[in-house]
């Protein structure tokens, strides 16, 4: 009689080394990749916030945005858009970027915004970036990974983009029931009548990073757009105990506000 232990275990071994070196070669072509695509990415993620020269500093910083489509739109979270504007000083939208050894500064008009899905698109006064191509959304799968770029710290660490590598852990509605009535408000209960999906990451993200771009590593597509951190405790301790949990809008969302405008 033929012991079947004697066949099956080398073909597991097998196996088990094919896997290991898919799993490897995987890995290597994920980490390969994303040098190649951050290059691409880098010179089209921007700081948004407002300028005014007659303010010390003259630049304020609120968050992260990308360019898109002819390189003349950036798209961030509505959210980063300042509530108002000091008209009287002059005080205007605007991008903050590096080139080679200089930190420039681009002025920016807000043509459409999206309130309830954090989305804000503005256009350049007469400028251009490279330009990110927005991917499709409905591609993302729980368990995949891609990366995103922009200000974790604003401009306190320089006009330097920051990446980090984030895996799709969820894709699961943007309003999760409370269960402490005090902190219901109006908006959330707005939320919870019409939820839509966002893409919860398993990646380590600070306020300055909302409006970042979320891509493919090996595509360098768009899938959404990063906009809300989980914070364990308080705001104030986002900085010192970060949850290693945020949030991105897909980018489909982006998609339909463009539509909607006509812009492309």
């Amino acid at each position: 009689m033929i012991d079947c232990k004697s066949i099956n275990q080398p073909i597991a071994k097998s196996v088990l080394l094919l896997c290991c070196f898919m799993l490897s070669a995987h890995a290597h072509a994920e980490s390969s990749s994303l040098p190649v695509t951050l290059a691409k990415i880098k010179p089209g993620v921007v700081a948004v916030g407002s300028f005014m020269a007659k303010r010390n500093p003259r630049a304020q910083f609120l968050g992260t945005g990308f360019a898109i489509g002819n390189g003349s739109l950036v798209v961030t979270n509505a959210h980063v858009i300042p509530t108002s504007l000091d008209v009287e000083h002059r005080e205007e939208i605007a991008v903050f970027y590096r080139q080679g050894n200089e930190d420039k500064a681009l002025a920016a008009k807000l043509i459409a915004l999206d309130n309830d899905h954090d989305v804000a698109i503005l256009k350049l006064v007469d400028s251009k970036l490279p330009a990110l191509k927005l991917g499709n959304a409905s591609s993302v799968r729980e368990g995949q990974l891609y990366a995103f770029t922009g200000y974790p710290m604003g401009m306190v660490l320089g006009l330097y983009p920051v990446t980090h590598r984030a895996m799709v852990s969820a894709i699961s509605p943007n309003a999760i029931p409370m269960m402490i009535p005090k902190n219901i408000s109006p908006k959330l209960v707005k939320r919870l009548q019409s939820p839509y999906d966002v893409f919860q990451l398993d990646a380590t993200a600070y306020p300055g990073n909302s409006g970042s771009p979320l891509y493919d590593i090996e595509t360098s597509d768009v899938v959404g757009i990063v906009n809300k951190v989980f914070v364990q405790e308080s705001k104030e301790s986002v900085l010192s105990k970060p949850s290693g949990i945020s949030y991105a809008i897909p980018v489909s969302h982006i998609q339909k506000l463009l539509n909607d405008k006509g812009l492309k």
